[in-house]
């Protein structure tokens, strides 16, 4: 747990959950949900909880990373991207679990040096430490 807050953000969802709405309390932004066919729904263009967690775990990753680069006194390159992939599937008990796997380019970076700042990078990501102990995570270098 985080010894002191330094931001916090809220988030309300209605509807049917995955086919329903969900919108940050402070207005700033609202979001349709749509089920994908693969999960039984029409599908579409809308979003869904599966991409919204890849698009904030993804930002989140690439930021953290940078962060600790920076204590390295290392520059991620202007042309790095980190390419986050969520899956969803049935647990052998009732439910549903989530795969996730994290997929990082350092372009021009000797390759132990880029690893290390995936592991730096892996170890200060407040989603990653979220997820340890839940989710096999081993963030690669592509």
């Amino acid at each position: 747990m985080p010894e002191k807050i330094l931001y916090r953000t809220a988030a309300t969802a209605t509807g049917g959950g995955r086919d329903g709405k969900t919108a940050l309390n402070d207005g700033t932004s609202a979001i349709d949900l749509v089920v994908p066919k693969e999960l039984g729904g029409p599908g579409g263009d809308g979003l869904n909880p599966e991409k919204l967690f890849a698009l904030g775990y993804a930002a989140c990753f690439m930021g953290a990373m940078r962060h600790y680069a920076a204590s390295q006194k290392v520059k991620v390159p202007d042309d790095a991207a980190v390419n986050v992939s969520v899956g969803i599937g049935t647990r052998s008990d009732p439910g549903f679990g989530l795969d996730v796997q994290i997929a990082v380019s350092l372009p021009g970076l000797d390759p132990a040096v880029a690893q290390d700042l995936i592991e730096g990078g892996h170890k200060v990501c407040p989603y990653s430490h979220a997820t340890a102990g839940t989710l096999t995570i081993t963030p690669t270098l592509v």
